[in-house]
């Protein structure tokens, strides 16, 4: 079981300061514990200060670009400082993003040489108007979310899976380059054994957290559009014989071995790996439909958007902190209804929301900042 901790005090960005970053060439902000609204037209900079904040939180940005992106045009480095506070406690985190060459990072002015050193310190649910991909393209992006709630709640869970991503690429490259003789036999055998291991861990962690993200997602669902069908999620992988649950972790390693086996064969004519987590599917259903394929846009959009509460409220349980919201322009792609039964429904704790247009007017801001040509100006 993935542990549940007690609740402790909201961890927030207390002060952010942004030099070189996008459009951004001298920034000095003062952000407070409640809801802030970013104003200002598009491509302005609201997002890229989404962005920053979630880089503090995983070290690359949620938008998947190259950290070299995040430089200002014309210049070799981008500097990011924020300054993180739980309770009464305050860190510093410090970073100098490269356009070409390693970044450097600090944290406590102590250097940092893994993204995972910092897990932890800061942690972020992202609301984009992209969500929808979640539900309505293939496993790969539900694959993700799952992984990065999990790097979110347990250092091992994202060491796991580092393991599981070198392994795999190189089994497939000793795959492609042919497997002909005893000692290439003997390198997949090791290969394998390694692959079983991290890949197992992986899958353990993700059946753990549907245990209790699945009904999550179906409560915030329900309260964002009314609708009491059940939704549920079943995890299929053609490596094993029925689709998984908690109750299976156990047996994970011996089915994962056993498909290594049988399918070793048609693996090598193949020159790549068809067995693992990385072809596994997370598939939702609302009432008896394929979410992904059956669903309206609408059922999608408000799935969404249940994924992201329900995995702000697991991550917030288990971690015993809430995350911090960011929200990216989410209201222009929801009716009234559904904006206003998210806003209800949204946790307490520090949250950022970007805006092009009107806002509805159940949203009560702590501070308005508006954004114009990468400078921010307070608004009373």
């Amino acid at each position: 079981m993935l542990a549940t901790a007690e609740a402790g005090p909201a961890t927030r960005v207390g002060h952010l300061w942004l030099s070189d970053f996008r459009l951004f060439r001298d920034v000095d902000i003062e952000l407070g514990p409640g809801l802030t609204v970013l104003r200002g037209a598009n491509g302005q900079g609201k997002t890229s200060l989404l962005e920053a904040i979630g880089w503090v939180a995983r070290l690359r940005s949620f938008r998947s670009v190259a950290d070299a992106l995040l430089v200002r045009s014309g210049c070799d480095t981008a500097v990011l400082r924020a300054e993180v506070a739980t309770g009464e406690r305050e860190q510093l985190f410090e970073a100098e993003i490269r356009a070409a060459g390693r970044n450097r990072v600090l944290c406590n002015r102590q250097p940092v040489s893994r993204a995972r050193d910092v897990y932890g310190l800061l942690r972020v649910t992202v609301f984009a108007p992209d969500d929808l991909a979640l539900v309505k393209d293939g496993p790969a992006g539900r694959r993700s979310y799952l992984d990065e709630l999990l790097a979110m709640l347990a250092v091992r869970y994202d060491a796991a899976q580092t393991d599981y991503e070198r392994v795999l690429r190189q089994r497939n490259a000793l795959l492609r380059s042919g497997v002909r003789d005893t000692e290439s036999r003997a390198t997949l055998d090791v290969f394998d054994t390694q692959l079983v291991r991290a890949g197992a861990e992986v899958v353990r962690g993700r059946l753990r957290l549907l245990n209790r993200l699945e009904r999550a997602v179906a409560q915030a669902y329900a309260a964002l559009s009314g609708d009491n069908r059940a939704v549920r999620g079943r995890y299929e992988c053609d490596w094993a014989p029925e689709a998984l649950c908690e109750r299976d972790t156990g047996a994970v390693d011996g089915y994962l071995r056993a498909a290594l086996e049988t399918r070793r064969k048609h693996e090598i004519d193949r020159g790549i790996t068809l067995v693992g987590p990385h072809r596994d599917e997370w598939k939702l259903t609302i009432g008896e439909l394929d979410a992904r394929y059956q669903a309206s846009q609408g059922e999608q959009r408000t799935l969404a958007l249940s994924l992201r509460l329900a995995g702000h409220r697991v991550v917030a349980d288990v971690a015993g902190t809430a995350p911090v919201l960011l929200l990216d322009d989410v209201f222009s792609e929801l009716d009234p209804q559904r904006a206003s039964a998210l806003i209800r429904n949204l946790p307490a704790g520090q949250t950022l929301v970007t805006t092009a247009g009107s806002l509805p007017g159940d949203v009560v801001a702590q501070r308005t900042l508006h954004v114009r040509d990468g400078r921010i100006d307070e608004s009373a």
